[in-house]
């Protein structure tokens, strides 16, 4: 029997929503490469780190393994969160169906609360499978951060979702041209995101930088904590204000990026 739905109702709202999320899955499942970027990659950036930190290890600087190897694990979640989420959206462009996404009942948020579902699950799952690695080859794996674990995860991953919706919006206000900014933007914030040295070391206006970045203030806590400290809840609380801000900007230059393409017409030559 055929349902009928209010297409402004909460019900139609939520099957838009869930169609997006099994869409990306059914075209991740179709997409070998796809896995192979998810997966080896970064199983590849853990085992030349686990390399290095062996070295530290032998050198009798454990908890410079700690910090190094936690790092590593712990920034994956931004790079993956923002590439994935610029991914699902260039296979819109690639496979010319930006248009017909977007010329049907489906709002901004509604493409972006699906696509952010299926990016965390792919998150979830990959720093899952490089933590156990890292626990069963090292030794260190997330769960030696503790609790705190959570929170970083949760802040890192807000901020690679707000880069990838900013690259998704740069793409759709200058053109398919501009596509590389969405594999390359994670790697631009890392220099002053203080993933494995503090931000003392950076210049005076590097380190004013790096402390708006969120990430810098997660791990400043992860080297504040592995050293015995406990968790610094207030750098946190700074770290998720920060994500807010960056969301809430990277949403609102999407949906400005968005206007002006349906109002110049770029939003019908994606993928001509």
């Amino acid at each position: 029997m055929t349902v009928a739905y209010d297409v402004a109702s909460g019900a139609a709202r939520r099957r838009r929503v869930a169609g997006i999320v099994r869409r990306d899955v059914y075209a991740l499942h179709r997409n070998g490469g796809r896995l192979l970027d998810i997966f080896f990659w970064p199983v590849l950036e853990l085992v030349i780190w686990g390399f290095v930190t062996a070295f530290l290890r032998a050198n009798n600087v454990p908890i410079a393994v700690s910090m190094l190897l936690g790092a590593v694990l712990l920034w994956h979640a931004v790079a993956r969160a923002q590439a994935e989420l610029a991914m699902v959206f260039m296979q819109d462009v690639w496979s010319r169906n930006l248009l017909n996404v977007f010329a049907g009942p489906i709002s901004l948020g509604e493409f972006l609360a699906g696509h952010v579902i299926f990016v965390a699950g792919l998150v979830t799952a990959s720093t899952a499978v490089l933590s156990t690695l890292a626990l069963l080859l090292y030794g260190i794996g997330v769960t030696t951060i503790g609790p705190a674990a959570v929170p970083f995860l949760v802040v890192l991953t807000g901020m690679g979702w707000g880069l990838g919706i900013i690259a998704i919006g740069i793409v759709i206000r200058f053109g398919e041209g501009t596509q590389s900014v969405a594999w390359v933007l994670a790697a631009a914030f890392q220099p002053f995101a203080a993933v494995f040295y503090p931000v003392a070391v950076l210049p005076p206006v590097a380190q004013a930088i790096a402390w708006a970045v969120p990430a810098s203030h997660v791990f400043e806590g992860l080297r504040g904590l592995l050293a015995g400290h406990g968790i610094d809840w207030a750098g946190l609380a700074t770290a998720a204000a920060l994500d807010v801000a960056l969301l809430a900007g990277a949403v609102a230059f999407l949906a400005h990026a968005l206007r002006h393409a349906r109002r110049t017409g770029r939003l019908s030559k994606f993928g001509e």
